[in-house]
């Protein structure tokens, strides 16, 4: 129980036993006409509706106030007003404050005083099982009182510990980003210092043998060739495991204007259907695709001009990059095995689709990608 509704159930209660009393009151003086209200009577009830009003702030001065309250009330007052309704309260109140204890002793001594009073007593006021029965009644009030407070006390250690482990996720969750980051720095520092210091090397070797034996340079700046590319390879795979998930990753198919305009080729492009709304994964990939295809043609096909094709067509996109250049026969670092069309091909192949690469039956050079794009449910 949150602590709004905790205070709305606490004075509900307040004003039911508040009214109790002075309704009782009223009722007592019916059932005995001969018998008039007195300021005793008056002046007791508007006590008690004090002590109920403050009985959370100070629960032990209220209950042993209360407690002394019936004891010079009853004996004094022959109207005998339900002035114990705000002891039974009282009693409630202490208990559902953790002082069950107090609550307890009191209810065994008050117990026992109206016993010894009602035995010693002549005549009685109330019989033996009237006095059990008001026994009873602060015995239910103290356990009900203490069965509030262990419920709320439950449900504070249960969000105390609810915080704790959401709290203890998100240190796990920092502690695995900040590992991630050395791992990545110590792969880029071993990657990087590695090839970056047999560069070095070997670009000192040859510059050293250029002057008196040329031909022994080749071999060093052979090596310092194929050690920048794996150095690059290496540096892109770890930029792409960062880049998985980043909100500002580049667009897709919508920065297509922008990557022609970057090419520096004659670029004509053809687009059917609709492509807009495309799966993320999907828009992506057809980007990249036609970004790679673009680079092959501007190194190796010995053109400046080029003709992309867009099509999305039944739950598939289509997409075609045609250049009129020299093709494979005589460049190639244009061809299928590249590791450009590798790169592309692996890029449709994660996401279910095809591409095939090679030479055009009249010449020139074709990237196809196919790449499932379901547009509604029925496509899938």
């Amino acid at each position: 129980m949150g602590e709004t509704g905790e205070g709305s159930w606490q004075s509900v209660l307040t004003g039911v036993v508040m009214v109790i009393m002075f309704a009782g009151l009223w009722v007592a003086a019916l059932v005995k006409p001969s018998v008039p209200v007195g300021p005793l009577d008056v002046g007791a009830s508007l006590a008690g509706a004090c002590a109920v009003l403050v009985r959370r702030r100070w629960p032990l001065a209220v209950l042993l106030g209360t407690a002394l309250l019936c004891t010079v009330y009853y004996p004094l007052s022959a109207l005998d007003g339900p002035l114990v309704a705000a002891l039974f309260l009282a009693l409630y109140t202490a208990a559902d404050r953790g002082r069950v204890l107090p609550a307890l002793l009191l209810t065994a001594a008050a117990s026992a005083a109206i016993g010894i009073e009602e035995l010693r007593g002549d005549p009685r006021h109330v019989d033996d099982s009237m006095i059990m029965l008001v026994g009873g009644w602060m015995l239910a009030a103290v356990a009900i009182g203490g069965v509030t407070h262990n419920h709320r006390a439950y449900l504070r250690e249960a969000e105390q510990r609810v915080r704790a482990a959401e709290h203890g996720k998100e240190e796990e969750a920092r502690r695995r980003a900040l590992e991630e980051r050395l791992r990545i720095a110590r792969d880029l520092h071993d990657v990087l210092g590695h090839n970056l210091s047999l560069i070095n090397v070997q670009a000192g070797a040859a510059l050293h043998r250029l002057a008196d034996h040329p031909e022994q340079a080749a071999p060093a700046l052979a090596t310092i060739k194929e050690t920048s590319r794996d150095a690059l390879r290496e540096l892109r795979a770890t930029l792409g495991v960062l880049r998985q998930g980043d909100p500002d990753r580049p667009p897709g198919l919508a920065g297509l204007g922008e990557l022609i305009g970057r090419c520096g080729l004659d670029v004509r492009t053809e687009v059917a259907g609709e492509v807009t709304g495309l799966p993320p994964e999907v828009d992506t990939a057809a980007a990249r695709i036609v970004q790679e295809a673009l680079t092959n043609v501007a190194r190796h096909s010995g053109v400046r001009a080029a003709t992309i094709r867009i099509c999305r067509s039944g739950g598939t996109l289509l997409v075609e990059v045609d250049d009129a250049g020299r093709g494979t026969a005589s460049a190639p670092g244009h061809g299928i095995t590249g590791s450009g069309i590798t790169g592309m091909r692996e890029r449709a192949a994660v996401l279910g689709g095809t591409l095939t690469a090679g030479p055009r039956p009249g010449g020139g050079f074709r990237v196809s990608a196919a790449i499932p794009c379901p547009s509604n449910a029925s496509d899938v």
